[in-house]
């Protein structure tokens, strides 16, 4: 038997983890996509035996961590619906995504989307965003819908229930060649190709 409480705390150790990365900083305002499989967390495989009230500890969960940080929630679906995405309605307008007309149910969206649905104001879903991070709790490949170029997240928590967790975060593309710089601080480089030009 899985205790929703212990869910919700493993959720808030890997939220915490994710969020005190040193390496990149979610603004307010950025989009985080969260796949979900409930069945994955209790145990069963994919799909097979999706929870309601796993989905609604998850959903909770997410919204009491990310509401104070105004950071923007989209619900990854199955394969049933094609991973299409739920959301509020104001955040689909505010990134302008195209909304698509699918209603979650427990076999084609799942038992967090369904969740998720329930308790939102106004939910739409939509087929296609860039998520600036996100993670994904049983495998069900978000990669998908984070912005290129992605980066793996080391999670010292990494397991909610049965379920494994990895974390995507988001790092602006380092373009150009030998001669680019990525930071104004790279002085050697400036003086060797100056040096360099001048022989």
């Amino acid at each position: 038997m899985i205790d929703l409480a212990d869910i919700k705390e493993n959720l808030s150790d890997v939220l915490t983890d994710y969020f005190n990365n040193e390496k990149f900083d979610l603004k307010p305002g950025s989009l985080f996509v969260v796949g979900c499989s409930t069945s994955m967390i209790r145990g069963e495989w994919m799909g097979t035996d999706s929870a309601l009230s796993i989905g609604k500890a998850v959903y909770e969960t997410l919204q009491a961590f990310l509401k104070p940080r105004k950071i923007d929630l989209a619900i990854q679906g199955c394969e049933h619906i094609n991973r299409a995405l739920l959301m509020e309605r104001e955040v689909a307008e505010k990134h302008n995504f195209e909304i698509v007309s699918v209603c979650p149910s427990m076999h084609a969206g799942g038992g967090t989307q369904v969740a998720a649905y329930e308790e939102m104001n106004d939910p739409v879903e939509v087929e296609h965003i860039v998520a600036d991070g996100g993670i994904d709790i049983g495998g069900t490949d978000i990669g998908m819908h984070v912005k290129f170029v992605q980066v793996p997240v080391r999670l010292k928590h990494h397991t909610i229930g049965a379920a494994n967790v990895t974390g995507l975060y988001t790092r602006p593309k380092l373009i150009g060649g030998q001669r680019a710089l990525y930071t104004f601080s790279d002085k050697n480089k400036i003086d060797t190709w100056e040096n360099l030009n001048e022989k």
